[in-house]
């Protein structure tokens, strides 16, 4: 599965092997965007990994949930970063993939969700 490629790449060691993980799970236009940062490609979105891995050579990029949705091919998931073993940072991704189960877009959110009184006030959902 495209989701468990893409995590071996953040999760990879040798920075030479990041490459070979997504080019099994990503498309040739993939999308990469997050409150920090923004690539296009899979040598930009190679190149955001290598500088993360040796930013930080102890994380662990874990998945806390299992993958949801597959409507319009898009999934949802949560993840954690741990760094010696405490969680570092949490979030949430919105992924897009490709007819053939290849990811061709990763909206990413850091955090936890906010609570109640803090969403948009917008129309009444519909009874």
């Amino acid at each position: 599965m495209s989701f468990n490629r893409y995590l071996d790449a953040w999760n990879e060691r040798d920075p030479d092997r990041i490459a070979g993980h997504l080019a099994g799970a990503v498309t040739a236009d993939v999308v990469f965007a997050d409150p920090a940062n923004h690539t296009t490609g899979p040598g930009e979105l190679e190149a955001m990994i290598r500088t993360a891995r040796a930013d930080l050579p102890t994380a662990e990029y874990l998945l806390t949930s299992g993958v949801d949705g597959g409507h319009d091919r898009r999934y949802r998931y949560l993840w954690a970063v741990k760094i010696d073993g405490e969680i570092a940072v949490r979030g949430m991704d919105c992924t897009t993939v490709d007819a053939d189960g290849r990811i061709s877009r990763i909206d990413g959110f850091f955090g936890d969700f906010p609570g109640a009184s803090s969403a948009p006030h917008g129309p009444s959902p519909r009874t």
